[in-house]
């Protein structure tokens, strides 16, 4: 399944480099929550590969945070990552 990287997760004054929010096409938290734990990987232009997982749903319109084990580039954003 494909994700879209939405932005970084971050606060009014604190933003965390390796957590971010995806959007999958979910409708609802509920189909969110059925996707904590899996893995999920994006690819860079010249084919480095970062992994991160699936940590909790984000909001109630289907969104959900993954946290990667590198923080991805700011290129990555408005990009797609696969969900295993």
């Amino acid at each position: 399944m494909k994700a879209k990287v939405m932005f970084f997760r971050q606060g009014r004054k604190t933003q965390k480099p390796r957590h971010f929010i995806l959007d999958a096409g979910l409708k609802s938290r509920a189909e969110a929550l059925k996707n904590i734990g899996k893995a999920v990987e994006w690819k860079s232009p010249k084919s480095k590969i970062i992994k991160g997982k699936i940590t909790s749903a984000h909001g109630n319109k289907g969104l959900i945070r993954a946290v990667f084990e590198k923080g991805l580039p700011g290129q990555a954003i408005n990009e797609y990552c696969e969900i295993k």
